[in-house]
């Protein structure tokens, strides 16, 4: 029998950060994730239409990818108003396809997916589930971080700018089905940081 997830962090709005490392842990999370992951990616700029059984199938995949790190943030017992994953980019053959030759992708640990529902946003939330998963990486073995967002440079390209990521100048078109049950691409760009401590920086 597992313990649970390990607690990074009790806020003062009291919220929990967590760290998921198995599905098991996950399981009393799953739902919720799934809401707040549905309700996050709804909204602009995506606007895009996730199931229940997607969001949990991500959650669960991640959670299968050896080196993960999965952070929730969460209310209460099992409320999760927050998410911040990663895994090592070579373990995304999208991601592989798209940067093959341009950086060294085994050393390369790639930010996948963040969110914070509309109700917590301005609270500094996102920018903390950033900067844990990058004091997380393991810098003997990932010397760069990357991450893909919304090529429309809004709030959050300029909070990762201040974080220290640079614009790569490549784009990547991401299919996915809106809304409104259509299926179209919206452009997304990438970001990188070297990171502090490894050793090419």
């Amino acid at each position: 029998m597992t313990e649970g997830p390990e607690t990074l962090e009790e806020r003062d709005d009291g919220l929990r950060i967590l760290r998921l490392r198995t599905p098991e842990e996950a399981a009393p999370f799953r739902s919720s994730f799934a809401g707040a992951y549905q309700d996050v990616f709804a909204s602009p700029p995506y606007n895009e239409r996730f199931y229940t059984s997607e969001a949990m199938g991500f959650l669960d995949s991640y959670l299968r990818t050896p080196d993960n790190i999965t952070l929730l943030a969460v209310k209460g017992a099992t409320r999760v108003v927050a998410f911040g994953i990663g895994v090592p980019a070579a373990r995304r053959p999208d991601i592989v396809r798209e940067l093959r030759g341009l950086v060294p992708l085994r050393s390369a640990f790639y930010l996948a997916e963040l969110g914070v529902q509309e109700a917590w946003r301005g609270r500094g939330l996102g920018r903390r589930l950033i900067e844990l998963r990058l004091e997380l990486i393991d810098t003997q073995r990932f010397s760069l971080a990357m991450l893909r967002t919304s090529a429309t440079r809004n709030a959050g390209y300029r909070m990762y700018l201040e974080l220290g990521f640079e614009d790569m100048g490549v784009y990547m078109e991401v299919p996915a089905r809106r809304l409104d049950g259509s299926v179209r691409t919206d452009r997304r760009l990438f970001l990188s940081r070297v990171l502090a401590g490894s050793r090419e920086s």
